[in-house]
């Protein structure tokens, strides 16, 4: 099944959200083909608590009181665009993380490379969140998390989430609008993510963490919960995992080292960073008293944020350690 993949954004300009109106702009990546998981991805953990629909093209996966579930890239990529639709569980939710991630901890275990989206459930009548997070070179002590409150109800409907990674830059998208743009410079050094990567989706009980600091645990009388994929997408340059060579060499590589964004995706991307964005590290003064060298404050509006990162008014959104808790958490369920 063929799938549009326009990298522009996309705004309905009747919201007061969306201030900014543009046409679409044709992209390198016009049309990718989705996967099934049969041909793309393989189960990591969770048994039966994973389940194929529509010949493979939908995957649920669940958490309950045995074990959460999770499903992983059968290949690693060096450099791409990875997609997929999500829908979240419904209802109380709190503890329930679910994740959308890149990372190759199982092959460099103390240098590893990670590109998160993050989901955090919460209680019955408050919002889901989604957090952001770039680690590179196994540098798990220094965060790069952002966190955003959600514009829509991301458990009525799939939306799409996409991770575009080249040489040079990283973007999150979410229904194809930029969010967030990580740009590799001199000063990251290793920070930027470099080495081949597989892609992930888990479901798992986050509930020492993730409502409000471990307040809200994870409600197992609501269960099951599930999170439901589809629109798989893998469309990058696979590796040989024993000695990491790549036939993707050239103009492939070309096309998504071409991806940028346009003057008003960007502005499309501040405007949502600007009203949807609670915390971020680069004005996380408690942690970073010299703020990390990519950070870039000059471009945001700064003063909306408190010494610990958080938006002013908003600090029930406090940060947390997620891809070392989900990791911990994935290898307990898969021992269960």
């Amino acid at each position: 099944m063929g799938y549009s993949i326009s990298l522009f954004f996309f705004f309905f300009c009747a919201s007061p959200l969306f201030i900014f109106c543009s046409h679409a702009v044709t992209s390198p990546l016009e049309s990718i083909e989705t996967l099934s998981f049969e041909e793309g991805y393989t189960q990591i953990f969770g048994d039966s608590n994973l389940m194929l629909l529509r010949d493979g093209k939908t995957v649920h996966i669940t958490l309950d009181e045995n074990t959460g579930a999770g499903f992983a890239s059968q290949d690693l990529y060096f450099h791409g665009f990875f997609s997929a639709s999500i829908k979240l569980p419904s209802d109380y939710a709190a503890g329930v993380v679910v994740a959308f991630y890149m990372s190759n901890g199982d092959t460099y275990e103390k240098t590893h490379d990670e590109l998160d989206f993050e989901f955090l459930g919460n209680v019955r009548g408050k919002e889901w969140r989604m957090q952001t997070n770039v680690y590179g070179n196994g540098s798990t002590s220094v965060g790069r998390e952002e966190r955003y409150d959600f514009w829509f109800d991301p458990t009525e409907d799939f939306h799409q989430y996409s991770i575009l990674w080249s040489h040079d830059r990283i973007i999150f998208y979410i229904d194809n609008t930029p969010i967030r743009e990580i740009v590799r410079t001199e000063a990251m050094g290793g920070a930027f993510p470099s080495k081949p990567m597989s892609l992930y989706a888990t479901i798992w009980d986050g509930s020492t963490w993730a409502t409000l600091g471990g307040r809200y645990k994870v409600n197992y009388k609501y269960a099951p919960y599930v999170a439901e994929f589809a629109d798989l997408v893998l469309h990058g340059c696979s590796v040989n995992p024993m000695d990491h060579s790549s036939a993707c060499e050239g103009a492939e590589t070309a096309r998504y080292d071409s991806i940028t964004m346009s003057p008003d995706q960007r502005a499309a991307m501040m405007a949502i960073r600007k009203k949807e964005m609670t915390y971020s590290y680069c004005y996380d003064r408690e942690r970073y008293p010299i703020p990390l060298p990519e950070c870039d404050t000059g471009r945001e509006v700064g003063r909306f944020f408190g010494a610990d990162g958080s938006k002013l008014g908003d600090r029930r959104h406090r940060h947390g350690r997620a891809s070392r808790q989900r990791r911990t958490a994935s290898r307990i369920d898969a021992a269960i």
